[in-house]
């Protein structure tokens, strides 16, 4: 039966005013004649849709005003879930705990007072409480819920705080070799009782030059039973480990001593196997098979990195050994987070994971970038967790009360002192500019980098002009670069004054370091020594040297403090000066505040006890600017690579010259005779004669023609 269109009109209209009576709101002010006659609002879907239906006059009526299946709105009430005071709990001390609320609250305020050990700390305006107070604190924090929320301590934290304090008397050191036991001293004692009770899984942290190999090998050495024994070290230290096993274990033979070259050296027979991070992560495989029980990790602040396969491999090792051994002087370069992999070597479940230790740590938060681990909280906190489970750490300071004064200052560069080119003017504004133009992190660590390089070049004339007066003093001082134009300029700088030196950077071996090293501390004719800070900042000994002078700097603050280690350690018998050369203007003026707040965060975790806040300030001399023959140009540190072998930018400017120059036909004016090398003069005082008619030597006569004359060929 099919409709006229008359019909199908007449039954959309019965039906629209159907559908009107039961959706029709309260709030509408329209009658249904009005929104018979007005053309109805349709959405882009409902348009779709009308497209798209078989009949063109067919559509779907919206009303704005109600919505039968929208979701409804919360109501938010006045005791709502932006009222709630939240806080957390943290350790100061081992033996108390601080709270930390969001908001104040009254009722909150008032159950702290009930409690005996309370304690309102003006300065960071928190309570704090005893330990033993913490139960009795939970059950009376646990009555205010849901309007206050106070965190709890972690069960590991706890757990760390409840152990009893550490008792060395009862450890018998009587196991070690007498020639190791003897040469002990007594904070060195104490780090080995300390890693004997952690059961030889422990981080000796102990400050740079205090002795660290020696309660290393003495722990190791003590559990002798569990051998072999596995030294991961750097590729400079080979020679160091070496020498002091040989010369304090003589129990162990020199042909059971080895260090492993490459991946494919065959160590079945090693007690004690030696290697790098490097070859340790290449040569897995063997290390699993030959199932070391004893490990030593020299400078482990180098696995900081839990994506490195380094770290990954050390991680594999590590569970495998029963006595782990980590040694630093530095254990965290510039943030906490570093810590969490090389605690993890020793006790992979106490944190659980590194989620948990980021966010109770460093302040771990999800960014749009992902998870962010770079800031730092409760760092107090960790302090006593690193000294209760894991870490022993003195300093030169607590431990050598005769150790010399080590001071430290900022000598700021006359830069005025270069003469610099526009050109040269114009690269360093707009690398500054550039620099703080950058947003986001990765641009500008990327523009400081530039700046930092172009930065060296800047600061050669003045470095080079305070190194001369050092050279006046006549007194051995060490100067640390990163960049190897530094230290060719000043190598160029000291052998113009005709002085000896050494230089140990990236290209230096382990047998040259060694040999530089002896020349410099036992050589009075040495007096400079010239040194990469990434190359030269552990592993060797200038106790010579009284003055330390840093001609750029680095972005972590532990490698500046290990380079002035090098100087400041045992062994010095004088107060040793720090000179950190700036210049005003450059990337210096970006990169020292970034060293100060990276000091200042491994200060408040107990892994640094210097300051970069307040040292003493004094301006270059310019008196030794009469010193310096000619005021040089960067350009002249930097001889671009197509120039020619005779000195020549081309072969107008060598004519020009030879045109200017007076060449002079006497044989002994040999100033103005540029082409005069001297090997002529030397010929001509010697006879040279053929045979021995002469009595005096031949200065070419190399006793080949004698031989041949006696000698009969027959043919």
């Amino acid at each position: 039966m099919q409709c006229t269109p008359e019909e199908i009109e007449r039954k959309r209209r019965l039906a629209q005013e159907r559908l009107s009576k039961k959706t029709k709101s309260p709030f509408s002010h329209c009658s249904a004649e009005t929104n018979l006659n007005s053309p109805p609002k349709r959405t882009p879907l409902e348009t779709c849709r009308s497209n798209t239906a078989k009949s063109p006059s067919s559509y779907t009526p919206y009303t704005n005003k109600y919505t039968p299946y929208g979701k409804p709105k919360p109501v938010l009430q006045f005791y709502g879930a932006k009222n709630v005071v939240t806080g957390t709990c943290s350790l100061i001390s081992d033996t108390r705990f601080t709270v930390e609320l969001s908001s104040y609250s009254a009722p909150c305020i008032d159950t702290f007072k009930t409690i005996s050990s309370r304690f309102y700390d003006s300065k960071t305006k928190c309570w704090n409480f005893h330990l033993d107070d913490y139960p009795v604190f939970q059950q009376k924090v646990s009555s205010l819920q849901p309007d206050v929320v106070i965190g709890k301590l972690p069960a590991y934290v706890l757990a760390c705080c409840r152990q009893e304090k550490s008792d060395f008397s009862n450890v018998d050191l009587s196991h070690i070799d007498p020639e190791l036991h003897n040469i002990l001293m007594p904070h060195q004692i104490d780090g080995v009782c300390f890693g004997i009770e952690k059961n030889g899984r422990c981080y000796i942290a102990d400050e740079m030059g205090l002795g660290k190999t020696f309660q290393a090998l003495a722990i190791a050495n003590y559990y002798k039973t569990d051998w072999p024994l596995l030294i991961v070290t750097t590729s400079s230290m080979k020679n160091e480990w070496e020498a002091t096993i040989h010369k304090y274990l003589p129990s162990v033979s020199i042909m059971q001593t080895q260090y492993m070259v490459s991946a494919k050296d065959y160590i079945g027979d090693s007690t004690i196997l030696i290697l790098s991070y490097d070859l340790m992560s290449r040569a897995i495989d063997k290390l699993l098979e030959r199932q070391f029980k004893v490990i030593i990790m020299d400078e482990s602040h180098m696995l900081k990195n839990f994506k490195t396969k380094c770290t990954k491999v050390a991680t594999t090792l590590a569970k495998i050994a029963t006595r782990v051994i980590l040694l630093s002087g530095t254990p965290a370069l510039s943030r906490p987070s570093e810590l969490y992999t090389q605690l993890a070597l020793l006790d992979e479940k106490f944190f659980g994971n590194f989620f948990e230790f980021s966010k109770r740590y460093c302040d771990g938060k999800s960014t749009n970038f992902g998870w962010d681990s770079t800031g730092k909280s409760n760092l107090a906190e960790l302090e006593v967790i690193l000294a209760k489970k894991f870490m022993i750490r003195r300093t030169k300071n607590d431990i050598l009360k005769c150790l010399p004064n080590k001071q430290q200052e900022i000598v700021n560069l006359d830069v005025k002192l270069n003469q610099l080119s526009e050109e040269d003017r114009n690269s360093l504004k707009s690398l500054a500019l550039l620099y703080n133009s950058k947003k986001a992190p990765c641009d500008k660590h990327a523009a400081l980098l530039t700046f930092f390089a172009e930065t060296s070049k800047i600061k050669i004339p003045s470095v080079c002009s305070f190194v001369l007066q050092a050279l006046e003093i006549e007194k051995k001082f060490i100067v640390f670069g990163h960049h190897q134009r530094m230290l060719d300029a000043v190598e160029q700088i000291v052998c113009s004054k005709k002085k000896k030196y050494i230089r140990i950077d990236g290209k230096t071996t382990s047998i040259q370091r060694k040999y530089l090293v002896d020349k410099f501390q036992y050589n009075d004719d040495y007096v400079c020594a010239i040194l990469s800070i990434t190359a030269a900042n552990a592993g060797i000994t200038l106790t010579a040297a009284k003055l330390v002078i840093f001609a750029e700097l680095h972005w972590n603050p532990s490698i500046l403090s290990q380079a002035e280690s090098r100087a400041h350690r045992i062994g010095q018998d004088g107060e040793v000066v720090i000179r950190y050369l700036l210049a005003p203007g450059t990337a210096d003026d970006s990169i020292w505040p970034i060293l100060q707040s990276k000091q200042k965060i491994l200060k408040e975790a107990g892994l640094c006890k210097d300051s970069f806040d307040d040292l003493q300030i004094t301006n270059q001399d310019l008196s030794a600017k009469k010193s310096v023959p000619e005021s040089p140009k960067i350009t002249s540190y930097f001889p671009p690579s197509d120039k020619k072998e005779n000195g020549f930018e081309s072969d107008d400017d060598f004519d020009k010259f030879v045109t200017h120059s007076e060449i002079c036909d006497k044989p002994e004016d040999n100033n103005s005779d540029i082409f005069n090398d001297g090997f002529e003069e030397i010929l001509g005082n010697h006879d040279i004669t053929s045979g021995n008619s002469s009595p005096q030597v031949s200065f070419l006569d190399d006793g080949l023609d004698d031989i041949l004359c006696n000698v009969e060929l027959n043919i």
